[in-house]
């Protein structure tokens, strides 16, 4: 297992660097000057050009492009021209927020979406199977911001269920200590069951806005792989032995069939842990998402650079999880590989 991992970990470097490469360029090649943003409406070309001269940006992108290769291996990501911080506190801040409202909506769809997968596949052609066709349909057909618009107008503003939509934390509670950063974990850890409540309680409604999302993938994949397995010879085998219709279905369907959901599920957090941007401004949340879009609309590199690189590393530790993941569902893949 630890030399798959290493072996992971070594083949994912070409792909890290490629992601340098790319990101570098194309913020370069994004529209906006930067120098000219910041400097004003007001400024005149010599202060525009004493900016740009501060930033760097006279420079050839070849020497740009050696500086903040220098700068990386340092662990300096750059500063935020936007926020004034470095690009490494603003993100060691935000990405938990994201983190954890993507784990919270992931294991939210995850309870749902594979019980009703199971039970449309045993039970094809059933009420549960249509239940299951049309809460995918609906996955997939509803944009996330207009069901967390639709969500918030409901639970908040018609039937005041809802807490405010105003981020992580009402402004009555002082965030709970920043052990890992997560608010329900942090909560916990200093024994404060209100403040844990009232964490969770803001996290309920964009967290059931992502999981409303990826049901449909989850759902599908499950159903599809379900159908799969359980026409194999050693289910039916099973059956035939007398064995219970429970422990054919958990201990033998299940987890042969596991496989490609444990898939569809890195895809689905990945694809979560990036696009949640539109989540993030809906409910306000302070996550890593909105800060990348409000970098990129002022043409500030770092931190688009920055979130890219984060984006790119956590892939690739979401990859080796997957890979171990698979070993622990089918030892047999380790012979394979």
């Amino acid at each position: 297992m630890m030399r798959l991992a290493l072996l992971r970990i070594v083949g994912a470097v070409p792909n890290l660097l490629g992601v340098i490469v790319i990101t570098f360029l194309l913020t370069r090649a994004l529209p906006g000057d930067p120098a000219a943003y910041f400097a004003g409406l007001a400024a005149t070309p010599e202060a525009i050009e004493q900016i740009r001269a501060q930033l760097g940006l006279d420079r050839s992108l070849p020497v740009q492009f050696v500086a903040y290769l220098r700068d990386l291996m340092r662990g300096d990501l750059g500063q935020s021209l936007t926020t004034g911080q470095s690009v490494a506190a603003e993100i060691g801040a935000r990405l938990p927020a994201s983190i954890e409202l993507t784990l919270v909506a992931l294991a939210l769809a995850v309870v749902i979406a594979l019980p009703l997968g199971v039970a449309a596949a045993v039970r094809q052609g059933s009420w549960i199977d249509q239940l299951a066709r049309i809460v995918t349909t609906a996955g997939v057909s509803l944009p996330v911001f207009f069901t967390g618009l639709l969500l918030t107008w409901l639970f908040y503003f018609i039937l005041g269920w809802a807490p405010s939509p105003i981020g992580r934390l009402d402004p009555s509670f002082s965030p709970p200590t920043a052990y890992t950063g997560l608010y329900l974990i942090d909560a916990l850890l200093d024994r404060d069951l209100e403040l844990w409540w009232a964490c969770a309680r803001q996290l309920i409604m964009p967290s059931i806005t992502m999981a409303l999302f990826v049901l449909a993938p989850i759902t599908r994949m499950t159903r599809a792989s379900m159908l799969s397995v359980l026409t194999s010879d050693f289910v039916r085998t099973a059956r035939a032995l007398g064995l219970r219709s429970p422990t054919v279905l958990v201990r033998y369907a299940l987890r042969n069939a596991l496989l490609p959901v444990v898939t569809t599920l890195g895809m689905v957090f990945s694809f979560l842990l990036g696009s949640n941007v539109l989540v993030e401004k809906v409910f306000a949340w302070p996550g890593i998402g909105s800060f990348a879009i409000e970098s990129l609309t002022a043409s500030d590199y770092a931190p688009v650079q920055g979130f890219v690189l984060t984006m790119g590393v956590l892939y690739v530790l979401l990859n080796l999880l997957i890979d171990l993941a698979y070993l622990l569902i089918d030892p047999r893949v380790a012979m394979q590989a």
